[in-house]
């Protein structure tokens, strides 16, 4: 098995982290459900409608990385299961947050 921060599944530029995603919206609880593929698995309570579920993966993602709202942003996948998003400014690391560690 290739260790998380070899998988591809995030990337660091000076102070910003750019994750790939994978997420399943409309599910019970909003977590993370570990790596599928190259990508971090995400389930989302949200419906995936009128981009509420956007909306909700972003403020995920802030509570994870311990950043405000505004210091996260959708970079790719707006309508579709595979995202990226840029996280600036954090200092939790990417691999903390898989269900291993």
């Amino acid at each position: 098995m290739v260790p998380a921060h070899q998988a591809g599944w995030y990337r660091r530029s000076g102070d910003t982290l750019s994750l790939t995603l994978h997420v399943q919206p409309g599910a019970k609880r909003s977590e993370i459900a570990g790596l599928h593929g190259g990508a971090l698995k995400i389930r989302l309570a949200a419906p995936p409608v009128e981009g509420r579920a956007n909306e909700a993966l972003l403020k995920f993602i802030a509570g994870l990385f311990a950043v405000s709202l505004r210091d996260t942003e959708l970079k790719l996948g707006g309508q579709s299961r595979h995202k990226v998003v840029a996280v600036t400014g954090s200092k939790i690391e990417p691999e903390s947050l898989l269900p291993d560690n």
